[in-house]
């Protein structure tokens, strides 16, 4: 099993990240939240010889999926998303679904709560979180769609993982642009709250 390769790019006037991810062996690619300058993903996937098999989305709100149209018109990437974030994707991403990519393999866990079909992604001990958790902070949820208390049972999933695990997030809101479920258990003030109530006063008064 490959362990596959990511790429962090400042996408959008929003502080939007897009990502690059790749098998080192046979090149293939999947392009996640292309955001508003999508041509810079595809730039970066040309220079390091990368061929984009698919396109993946963490939800879709507008600042994270603009730039499909420029990714599927310029590779034919098969668009995978969760139904209820993206009309009929090519690929309907739900909790446990797999994607092959090359010789790795890319996980998908359901974290809904921002929005109701909000997905991460997982490889290895890496992990893109969309709009679920930033560095030092989560994603509202104040917003059409979003659920409060979904939102923190999806945080107290990411909670379990083991304390190395690397976390890329949606948007460059934090001190520094990744982070580590180490990192944020001691210092994320969101997964420190002992319970759901103090959550929702904390999430819901920010």
């Amino acid at each position: 099993m490959s362990v596959l390769q990511i790429t962090q790019i400042h996408a959008s006037p929003m502080d939007n990240f897009s990502y690059l991810v790749y098998c080192p062996e046979t090149r293939q690619g999947a392009a996640i939240d292309p955001s508003m300058r999508p041509e810079l993903l595809l730039e970066k996937a040309a220079d390091l010889e990368v061929k984009l098999k698919l396109l993946l989305n963490t939800h879709g709100h507008q600042d994270h999926i603009a730039g499909n149209p420029l990714i599927i018109e310029h590779t034919g990437a098969e668009l995978a998303a969760h139904r209820s974030e993206v009309p009929d994707p090519d690929i309907s991403l739900m909790e446990g679904s797999r994607l092959e990519l090359g010789n790795g393999i890319i996980e998908v866990m359901h974290t809904p709560g921002h929005t109701p079909g909000s997905v991460i992604f997982k490889f290895g001990d890496q992990i893109i979180t969309g709009d679920t958790l930033f560095v030092s902070r989560c994603g509202r949820a104040d917003l059409p769609g979003s659920d409060v208390t979904a939102l923190y049972n999806s945080l107290q999933r990411l909670k379990t993982l083991p304390g190395k695990t690397e976390i890329y997030p949606g948007h460059d809101y934090g001190p520094t642009k990744a982070s580590t479920i180490g990192w944020e258990l001691k210092n994320n003030d969101f997964l420190k709250c002992p319970d759901l109530q103090s959550f929702i006063e904390l999430r819901m008064g920010s």
